[in-house]
């Protein structure tokens, strides 16, 4: 399986004081598949682990150890991700979830493990598609 890994699922892998911590664990553990992620993703998951230099670089380690592969955003995308900003305003979305939209409507990819369902519920791809929510 293939799925697109979203900011929360992320942190609360290597924080253990997160709510969701035991959930995340619990599906990671079983999850055979691909991941893949944004630098926007990254950014947001550094930024929120700031705490801890250590939880820093275990987020660093998921892609040096290949477990996430970041895809990265061009200008295009960039133009496409503020136009879909635009459209979910009233959520509203952001940035990292703006690159994540755009890489399932690049790459088909229509799983996504976030703790976000509220938001992905709603997203759309570009060919206005759904995304298939874990855990």
């Amino acid at each position: 399986m293939k799925a697109l890994l979203d900011t929360g699922p992320w942190v609360s892998l290597i924080d253990s004081s997160e709510d969701s911590h035991g959930e995340c664990v619990e599906w990671f553990s079983k999850f055979r598949g691909k991941l893949y992620s944004t630098e926007a993703v990254l950014t947001e998951v550094l930024y929120l682990l700031n705490f801890s230099l250590k939880a820093q670089q275990a987020a660093m380690d998921y892609v040096l150890r290949c477990i996430v592969s970041l895809v990265p955003t061009d200008v295009q995308a960039l133009k496409s991700a503020k136009m879909l900003m635009g459209k979910y305003a009233d959520l509203p979305m952001d940035f990292a979830d703006a690159t994540l939209v755009l890489l399932a409507s690049e790459s088909c990819i229509l799983n996504i493990v976030t703790l976000d369902h509220r938001d992905f519920g709603v997203y759309r791809t570009l060919t206005k598609k759904s995304f298939q929510i874990f855990p």
